[in-house]
């Protein structure tokens, strides 16, 4: 069956755990997409202005996952607010199915870039949010989900540099923190991003209300950092 934009809205958090289990094979990243999948929900169920029919809008808000192994939670979130018929997860990672390992934006209603390779989303989100600015398009927010991991890369440091120097208040970075990152930072994640102009807060990455109260914190003239702390990845 395909999903309809008001069969989405009665989706509730607590069915999203059967629609991951719908996705079965040999995915290795199990603790990837599970990390992910409280704030992924609260973002699209009560933040993010973007639906299955205004998914072409050039006043939409842009969600960029950069943690984009393990997406099994990002396509049961897709799947739960209509983008994807939840049908489709059953095919997760066949040969012939649009829903691979790593998200495909030419495959997958509602993905804006094709990820996976640890690094690229931060700077892909600060061009995007560059963009916007530049076409005068000040409304969009630009949201970029990456992993505590991903910010051992340089790419990352530079983005996040560049974004605070330049005063990106459309841009929000959601940093999942499970510990996997090999090289830590006095005073934790947050002090990275504030060090560089940005309004950052931590978080459990578990509780919905914090994440929700963490999200629509006010930062004029600011990108803001979300880091959501969740369990130690095993």
């Amino acid at each position: 069956m395909t999903l309809t934009t008001a069969d989405a809205d009665t989706t509730t958090y607590s069915e999203l755990a059967g629609l991951m289990r719908r996705m079965t094979g040999a995915e290795k990243h199990g603790p990837a997409a599970s990390s992910t999948l409280d704030a992924l929900w609260v973002l699209y169920d009560r933040v993010l202005r973007v639906t299955p029919g205004t998914a072409e809008d050039q006043d939409r808000d842009r969600f960029l996952l950069s943690k984009g192994h393990g997406p099994m939670a990002y396509y049961a979130v897709l799947a739960a607010k209509g983008f994807i018929a939840p049908d489709l997860l059953d095919s997760f990672g066949h040969y012939d199915s649009p829903l691979g390992h790593h998200p495909d934006r030419t495959l997958v209603p509602g993905v804006e870039i094709g990820s996976g390779s640890l690094g690229h989303g931060l700077p892909l989100g600060v061009g995007t949010a560059l963009g916007l600015r530049a076409q005068g398009l000040l409304d969009p927010a630009v949201w970029v989900l990456i992993g505590d991991a991903e910010l051992d890369e340089g790419s990352n440091h530079e983005a996040l540099a560049y974004a605070g120097s330049t005063g990106l208040g459309r841009l929000h970075t959601v940093v999942i923190d499970n510990q996997s990152a090999t090289h830590g930072w006095p005073g934790g994640i947050a002090s990275r991003f504030t060090a560089n102009g940005w309004s950052a807060v931590t978080v459990d990455g578990r509780d919905h209300d914090a994440l929700f109260e963490a999200f629509t914190q006010p930062h004029p003239g600011r990108p803001h950092a979300v880091v959501a702390v969740v369990e130690p990845k095993n």
